[in-house]
């Protein structure tokens, strides 16, 4: 089951697992750098598959999109891979308002180097359609 809980207090169930659209969900949820939250149930999905073949699902709750830090801390010079959605229109990067040197990799990755003079911050792609902040802070370390 999904439910949410207002600030008030009342209780809301968005979904009831039933087998037609999944059964037993026991993953833990996990966020893309989209903003949506994806999970999966080992049961339901299909009538013919006993006790089930489970399903992925999929919840969006308004969340935007954001970059991630691979690995999420360094020195100036580290190399760092930043992950996203739609990074092909990546015109910079830096690292708490430094900028950085960076390749578009594909439409989610983007290679970088840590700038010279960062600190401790979030990363920051700008694309042509607007800002990617990280979710994180990257950690600079002298």
């Amino acid at each position: 089951m999904i439910f949410s809980v207002s600030t008030r207090g009342a209780y809301n169930t968005t979904v009831s697992f039933d087998y037609t659209n999944g059964g037993f969900p026991i993953s833990g949820l996990v966020q893309d750098t989209n903003g949506t939250f994806y999970g999966g149930t080992v049961g339901g999905g299909d009538s013919f598959c006993y006790p089930g073949c489970g399903t992925i699902y999929s919840l969006a709750v308004g969340l935007g999109a954001f970059v991630e830090t691979e690995p999420a801390s360094g020195k100036v010079g580290t190399s760092v891979k930043i992950l996203g959605t739609n990074l092909q229109s990546a015109t910079g990067v830096t690292f708490n308002g430094t900028a950085a040197t960076f390749k578009i990799v594909s439409s989610s990755l983007i290679t970088a180097t840590v700038p010279a003079g960062a600190t401790t911050g979030p990363v920051k792609v700008t694309l042509r359609t607007g800002t990617l902040t990280s979710n994180l802070s990257f950690q600079v370390f002298p």
